[in-house]
């Protein structure tokens, strides 16, 4: 099952109390104090785990809690530190704070790590309240509350291409064909009503990553349909196949009019959107009577379009090293963006360097 937005509260551990203790020693039964200081809490972190793809984790349990710190001990010894607590989340993650609807991060990468939740520090034992007036202190200092806050998450899918067309304009068949993706594939209006990805490998070592997004109709954005749950998987993608049925059925929409109807969603949903590089593809030229409908489109548009068959294969090795031209230029162009932004990240995450903490069940303690 797809999920692609989960609320969940997370609290850091509390600190450990501090210790109130007295030396023993022979012929000195009264010795000075010698408590311990309590351990600090756990710290709640956020994990974008690369073989995460959903946030169905999340769904079933909504409170993810670090350990509490241990209280110090005589001789002057620390109480153990409360264990972390990992959420793993799937790269893509936004992480609001429910509250306030801040942003507080986006994980768009695999592998990052961030601290979302600090633990309680431990309180001082009774050897640091000595003084000239107190000998004997009978107190230590408890320890202190941790971090807790109510959390939205919400997931925009990380895909290289995306595709995007009307209902059985044939964006699963394609998938399934590029790639070992196996979305379900029948010959009625949305059958894909989640998102599904599939690697795309070619020659010579080169793979990406497509999407396929569940059909678009007019007034998607306002959430008609499918709605715009799904628009949003698209933001990220670097390049958007915009995929047409070359050969509608007589109630259907021209495939003219089929572009302009996504084009329309696209650019009302979000313009950064709409401005992404696309390529046009023409599917269903198996069937008869499709190469004048594909000159005539090409034609409405002045510009370019690819003609495939998502059935027999044709065209779709031209399809493939045309995206992956296209793709290798989006980040090409990422990385000019990223070198002349500046660095400012007060949010201060764990670098992404970091190593990943052990595999294991999603909110495992880790320490």
């Amino acid at each position: 099952m797809f999920i692609d937005r989960a609320e969940i509260f997370v609290r850091g551990g509390r600190g450990g109390r501090g210790c109130v203790s007295f030396r023993r020693e022979k012929f000195l039964p009264k010795g000075g104090p010698d408590g311990g200081d309590g351990g600090r809490g756990g710290n709640v972190y956020l994990f974008a785990d690369p073989s995460m793809t959903t946030l169905l984790d999340l769904t079933g349990r909504h409170h993810w809690m670090a350990e509490n710190g241990q209280p110090g001990k005589g001789k002057n010894m620390t109480g153990r530190s409360g264990r972390d607590r990992i959420v793993r989340v799937p790269p893509g993650t936004l992480v609001y704070d429910r509250d306030s609807g801040r942003l507080l991060r986006d994980l768009d990468q695999p592998g990052m790590k961030i601290l979302i939740a600090h633990g309680g520090r431990g309180g001082k034992g009774n050897l640091h309240f000595t003084s000239s007036r107190i000998q004997v202190p009978r107190f230590a200092q408890p320890g202190e509350d941790p971090e807790e806050r109510w959390l939205r998450m919400e997931l925009k899918l990380i895909a290289d291409v995306g595709l995007v067309g009307l209902p059985n304009a044939g964006k699963s068949t394609l998938l399934s064909r590029m790639s070992r993706a196996r979305p379900k594939i029948a010959d009625y209006p949305f059958t894909t009503i989640e998102p599904q990805l599939g690697i795309v490998e070619l020659p010579g070592f080169r793979r990406f990553v497509m999407a396929d997004i569940p059909g678009l109709i007019e007034g998607a954005h306002e959430g008609v349909g499918l709605g715009d749950d799904f628009l949003r998987h698209i933001e990220r993608t670097r390049v958007i196949v915009h995929l047409i049925d070359i050969h509608p059925l007589p109630e259907q929409p021209s495939p003219t009019e089929s572009y302009h109807a996504i084009r329309r969603e696209l650019d009302k949903y979000s313009p950064q959107l709409a401005a992404k590089p696309e390529i046009i593809v023409a599917n269903k030229i198996d069937l008869s009577d499709t190469l004048d409908a594909v000159e005539t489109l090409r034609e409405d548009l002045g510009r370019e379009v690819l003609a495939i068959s998502g059935v027999t294969g044709t065209g779709l090795e031209r399809l493939g090293g045309r995206l992956w031209s296209m793709i290798e230029d989006a980040r090409l162009t990422e990385q000019i963006a990223k070198q002349q932004k500046p660095i400012d990240d007060p949010f201060a995450p764990t670098a992404a360097t970091d190593p990943p903490p052990a595999a294991a069940t999603p909110g495992e303690y880790h320490p």
